[in-house]
């Protein structure tokens, strides 16, 4: 795993990923990228973890995808490599949407185009009131990636996907949790404790939390399942849950 991206297991089943190159406000690398996608294997891989906080080292989220490897792509972006390599950073975004155990950014600083998309893939945002919340990809000439539209699309409403991706509007967290884009904005030096204190209570049953997240994932889509497809999708895990539960007394 690379030293840009660091893993904590804490003992209370909260696994806290990092994203740690502060000197560039935690621009992915293809590097990164591959190294986000191997903590979420571990994580996966250990059933005591229960909730996930991806956070960003040195007060930023994360400033995008590293400019020197979207230039690199640019000069030849369909060489073998260079395609892989974007396809490891479009598929970071979704291995964390996939966790199982549930999944709470803490954002701090700005989320910015593909930090963006990272911010969105988790199940919940906890945001500071000042951080920068932008799309980032037109004002620089680049067409969005890496699902950037379904993204923004799923959490908010349409009209704040069009103004953050078409026209390029600029908005704090303030107004990120206005328009549902994010659960709480708080305070900067607030955002990790929050953060974690909600990811404590998920944690406390890991195998409950990972079973009900796939489940709420898979309702709300998109596309979202209609009542009587949902009705089905729960009852053999809340069936599950009653004869656990049953079988714990004493």
């Amino acid at each position: 795993m690379s030293d840009e991206i660091k893993l904590e297991r804490r003992s209370d089943g909260v696994a806290v990923v990092t994203l740690a190159a502060p000197a560039r406000r935690n621009a992915l690398t293809v590097a990164m990228a591959e190294a986000l996608i191997a903590a979420c294997e571990s994580i996966d891989a250990d059933r005591t973890i229960g909730a996930v906080v991806v956070r960003g080292e040195g007060g930023f989220f994360c400033s995008g995808g590293d400019r020197a490897t979207l230039a690199a792509a640019g000069r030849d972006p369909a060489a073998p490599e260079t395609y892989a390599g974007m396809g490891a950073i479009y598929r970071s975004f979704a291995r964390v949407g996939e966790l199982e155990p549930p999944t709470v950014a803490a954002v701090r600083g700005g989320a910015v185009g593909a930090g963006l998309n990272l911010m969105l893939a988790t199940d919940l945002r906890i945001v500071a009131e000042d951080a920068l919340i932008v799309s980032g990809f037109m004002p620089i000439g680049l067409h969005p990636g890496g699902g950037h539209g379904a993204l923004l699309g799923r959490t908010g409403a349409r009209e704040a996907a069009a103004a953050l991706a078409l026209f390029g509007e600029r908005i704090d967290g303030r107004r990120a949790a206005e328009l549902g884009l994010a659960w709480r904005a708080l305070p900067d030096e607030e955002v990790d404790a929050a953060a974690l204190k909600l990811a404590e209570r998920a944690a406390r049953d890991p195998e409950l939390a990972r079973r009900t997240a796939r489940s709420l994932r898979s309702e709300l889509g998109p596309p979202p399942l209609p009542w009587p497809a949902a009705l089905e999708l729960e009852r053999s895990a809340q069936m599950w849950s009653m004869r656990r539960k049953e079988l714990a007394q004493p």
